[in-house]
């Protein structure tokens, strides 16, 4: 399983592609809105994986209130697998907590499902599926 991409919330994105553009370079596309999740990203190459940085559209949305109770930074992991639904199965059978239990559609046309922090040790896991 590859790492897909490292999620990092942010409160500004055009603030936060201008922190980040210097070191990886001007994002792939234009910052999507992905509806599902209420955030707005962008993504950076970062050599074989990518860094998404999230900018909530709604005030309750989980990222907006992921920037209000810690701040800025890493929100979560994401992992590249053949299928989401069954990612998260495989978690729910080991006993682990999903926030998703069946996949939605994602930035850049994949599926995403996500794994509770409690499953990973504190640590917000994405199951990513697609090209």
């Amino acid at each position: 399983m590859d790492v897909d991409h490292i999620g990092i919330a942010v409160r500004d994105l055009p603030s936060a592609v201008a922190r980040w553009a210097p070191l990886l370079g001007p994002p792939e596309a234009p910052p999507e809105v992905v509806p599902s999740n209420r955030v707005r990203v962008a993504f950076l190459s970062a050599g074989a994986t990518h860094v998404e940085l999230l900018e909530p559209t709604e005030a309750e949305s989980p990222v907006a209130k992921f920037l209000e109770a810690r701040g800025e930074g890493v929100h979560h992991l994401a992992y590249h697998v053949p299928n989401v639904d069954a990612a998260l199965a495989g978690v729910v059978a080991r006993g682990g907590r999903v926030v998703d239990r069946s996949a939605r559609p994602g930035a850049r046309g994949r599926r995403v499902g996500f794994a509770h922090p409690s499953a990973f040790g504190g640590v917000l896991v994405e199951f990513v599926e697609g090209p």
